[in-house]
């Protein structure tokens, strides 16, 4: 399937729709209290990256996020469409976040996902995550997953 990745402002009517699935998706797992997603207007802010993958005809297939902290940047906002899991876009997305993390001088990636995201889970456990504890403003949440990855000397990056 042939896809490109771009960022993208969030607020597109169509993209809209693919966060609100990746809501809906959450809210039908965990309560309202373990779902940590960033609304809209954080992900319109200065600190965040933000990117879509569209098909060959525009369509939105995915959207992924890193929002810069102090020495670190949080994955957000992760989500394929259903119909187009399978053939790589998750992958190529968080590869993506990744390079724009270390173009942003941060060589530690971190994340929250929630213990039924199996899916997520592999994908992350795949490309290099580990786990850990709560960081930020997370505290600790049986319904929650910690993990972090080390990308590497930023200074290489560049």
């Amino acid at each position: 399937m042939q896809f490109r990745i771009a960022l993208e402002d969030p607020a597109r009517p169509d993209v809209i729709a693919l966060l609100e699935a990746g809501d809906a998706y959450g809210a039908s797992l965990y309560p309202a209290e373990s779902n940590h997603f960033l609304p809209l207007d954080a992900l319109r802010g200065p600190n965040v990256r933000f990117v879509v993958a569209r098909d060959g005809h525009g369509a939105a297939l995915a959207t992924g996020a890193i929002a810069l902290a102090g020495d670190f940047a949080e994955l957000k906002r992760m989500w394929v469409v259903p119909d187009a899991r399978g053939k790589g876009i998750s992958t190529a997305v968080l590869a993506d976040l990744e390079a724009r993390a270390l173009d942003a001088g941060h060589s530690l990636l971190r994340l929250e996902t929630g213990i039924d995201n199996h899916e997520a889970l592999a994908l992350y456990e795949r490309k290099g995550f580990v786990r850990r504890g709560p960081f930020g403003c997370y505290r600790e949440d049986p319904l929650s997953v910690f993990m972090e990855k080390h990308l590497g000397d930023v200074a290489t990056a560049v």
